[in-house]
């Protein structure tokens, strides 16, 4: 399953039933747990932690060194779930002083030429497109869709189980549960058929479509929506999630 033209540090820790491709290129202080494909020219380098299950395609680059000059050589992981497929030419770096980890959850794919800079965290069951790049520090939550093509500024959150349209930039949070798209980046509705495959009722998603017409079409200032939110409508783990988000955002969020 380990092909001689690859190149295995001593000091690596390799799981059972891993297939590592030739010209993959495995560095010292990397552990690789069971039941991985690491197919040819695959680059796992120093501080990258890969559970199992998952599949790197060519050219995949995990574990370099942060792309910050604020960076002094510190010691700093990559960590990546299972069952995530990874793209070619995916580039994870490792984290810095700031968080000291970045972090790929479980049952994640990214597309080809997605870069997830230093200290980010992406969560579980998202997709994310081709070339869309994050840059640090930035949260993805649970079952996010990242279109193609997306730039993400630094500290930047999206919300789970919403889509955001390719081609994006942006520089404040995205709320979960909603469609963001145009230029700039808005809101454009709830993400009613995502939400509809993930098994979310009808009664849940018109709770939630309630929230945002609060929002963004009460002509209340965020705070304000935010109280009447909770005075209005029944407090479900959808609504605390919302609102718990925008009140903690910090970059603020997109109108």
């Amino acid at each position: 399953m380990i092909s001689p033209l690859a190149y295995i540090h001593p000091e690596a820790i390799i799981g059972e039933n891993v297939e590592i491709a030739p010209f993959a290129f495995i560095d010292k202080n990397v552990v690789i747990g069971n039941n991985n494909k690491i197919m040819a020219n695959v680059s796992i380098l120093h501080g990258s932690r890969i559970g199992n299950n998952n599949t790197l395609f060519p050219g995949a680059v995990i574990g370099a060194i942060p792309q910050d000059l604020k960076f002094r050589g510190e010691e700093t992981t990559a960590e990546i779930g299972d069952n995530n497929t990874i793209r070619e030419n995916v580039t994870i770096n490792r984290g810095t002083a700031a968080k000291n980890k970045t972090v790929v959850g479980s049952n994640n794919l990214l597309m080809e030429g997605v870069h997830v800079a230093h200290d980010a965290i992406v969560g579980n069951g998202c997709i994310i497109g081709n070339a869309t790049k994050m840059a640090g520090e930035i949260i993805i939550d649970d079952h996010a869709i990242i279109s193609g093509a997306v730039l993400m500024h630094q500290f930047c959150r999206v919300g789970g189980y919403g889509m955001l349209q390719g081609g994006s930039r942006f520089s404040k949070d995205i709320p979960p549960y909603i469609i963001a798209g145009r230029e700039p980046v808005a809101f454009c509705g709830i993400n009613v058929i995502g939400l509809r495959r993930r098994g979310f009722s009808n009664e849940t998603i018109e709770l939630i479509h309630n929230a945002y017409r609060i929002i963004y079409q009460s002509g209340l200032n965020t705070t304000d929506a935010l109280v009447k939110i909770e005075e209005e409508l029944e407090d479900t783990p959808e609504i605390k999630y919302i609102v718990d988000f925008i009140r903690g955002s910090e970059r603020g969020i997109i109108r």
